[in-house]
């Protein structure tokens, strides 16, 4: 293990295996974010990956079966989005681009369809021709606290407006005021609050802002490269070596950074094909996996010692190859939707392959629980996976939608799903 300064990059040293310190860590409490400050309202699906960021929710708030158990309660006809849609206090909102031209936000009454309010913008962004089957539509997903809801759009900018009324707060337009340039795929990053502050990645540097009125408080991890800019990965906090930090990833690196001063902490380097790790990282307690497309899954452990000196050791290395779905974790297995489609079982404790499933679509989202997870893929097929570290076991399978690259979203006893051209709520009974 090498001793690094602090705000330096990490050198690696190889494991093959986890130290016994930390082989009985597995608790899904520990998984991702602690601390989260959104994780409150347990049933609301406020921000990205749910209320702590992770994908995970409890048992009792998935179905026990798919096919005779999902009564569509409402839909309604939208323009495409990516942005997966976002629940708290009874209200759903959404988003959409419409003629290549304007960005929608709307609020709809979760329970009864009932719409809210619904406000629009001028913003679209051409997707270069070679990604173009990608789409050139929303992608962020909001974040909702209990007096602001945040939008990226497509332009990188950044808009705060009133949960309960659609009125504009605030916004923030990155290339116009800090000089960035406009991301190449459109902005992607969905932004963070925590209490009075705002963390986003941006088409250039992650940047701290005031939640009161968009100022913005600091800069960081900022690469003049251009080729590089425009975070594809969201942020997420966690308690690390006992500090709280913000853990992210940019094109090239894994990196924890101080949430007062916007200073790294620890910085490591993550192989991808052109930057494109796009994984939320998974903090496990003291150690922080991801993968990249064309480059390794990675588990590495952080630690810092009485004078500050972070340490980064990779603990394990491996195969397989991630590309746009985040992983979820249950027990001591990571279940990683893969770049061949297939999903994997990975050991935390060895990053072992534990299972392969067949073949699905190119993007899963995940919602996990202690005994079993939902998926679903971009083909509107919805999957009910058993959450077992010996074999595959697809428990129920029920199609959805049509078109949905955008992350599913839970309410109480409801899914909402965003497709390309609907919002749908479904409700279940376990």
């Amino acid at each position: 293990m090498k001793r690094l300064p602090n705000a330096t990059v990490g050198h690696r040293s190889r494991h093959t295996h986890f130290s016994v310190l930390y082989a009985a860590v597995f608790t899904i409490v520990a998984i991702a974010s602690a601390g989260s400050p959104l994780a409150a309202v347990a049933q609301d699906w406020n921000q990205w990956r749910g209320p702590n960021r992770d994908g995970i929710v409890s048992e009792t708030q998935l179905p026990t079966k798919l096919k005779g158990n999902l009564k569509l309660l409402w839909q309604k006809s939208l323009s495409p989005s990516y942005s997966g849609p976002v629940v708290r206090d009874g209200r759903v909102f959404t988003t959409e681009t419409i003629d290549k031209s304007t960005e929608r936000v709307t609020a709809y009454d979760v329970e009864s369809g009932d719409l809210i309010w619904t406000v629009q913008w001028a913003g679209a962004v051409k997707i270069p021709m070679f990604a173009a089957s990608n789409g050139d539509w929303i992608r962020s997903t909001p974040v909702c606290s209990k007096n602001n809801l945040l939008v990226l759009g497509m332009r990188d900018v950044l808009v705060s407006l009133d949960p309960s009324t659609g009125d504009e707060q605030w916004r923030v337009d990155f290339p116009a005021t800090i000089g960035t340039p406009l991301p190449m795929f459109g902005a992607v990053s969905s932004p963070l609050i925590d209490g009075d502050s705002v963390y986003i990645q941006t088409g250039g540097p992650l940047c701290k802002l005031s939640l009161a009125d968009g100022t913005i408080q600091w800069k960081s991890l900022f690469d003049d490269g251009v080729e590089n800019q425009g975070a594809f990965s969201s942020p997420t906090i966690a308690t690390i070596a006992s500090v709280r930090q913000l853990v992210v990833q940019t094109r090239d690196d894994l990196c924890g950074v101080d949430m007062e001063s916007g200073d790294p902490l620890w910085k490591e380097p993550i192989e991808s094909f052109r930057g494109m790790n796009i994984l939320t990282p998974v903090v496990i307690g003291d150690r922080v996996f991801t993968s990249a497309h064309s480059g390794r899954a990675q588990m590495f452990e952080i630690d810092r010692d009485d004078t500050g000196q972070w340490t980064i050791d990779e603990l394990w290395s491996q195969k397989t190859q991630a590309y746009m779905s985040s992983p979820i974790v249950i027990g001591k297995t990571i279940y990683l939707h893969a770049k061949n489609q297939r999903l994997v079982a990975l050991s935390i404790d060895d990053g072992a392959i534990r299972w392969t499933s067949e073949p699905f679509g190119k993007y899963w989202s995940m919602i996990g629980s202690k005994d079993r997870f939902l998926a679903l893929d971009e083909s509107g097929e919805l999957l009910l996976v058993a959450a077992d570290d010996q074999e595959f076991k697809r428990i129920d399978q029920y199609k959805v939608a049509e078109d949905s690259w955008a992350h599913l979203a839970i309410d109480g006893n409801r899914l909402v799903i965003r497709d390309l051209s609907a919002l749908k709520v479904f409700e279940f009974q376990q």
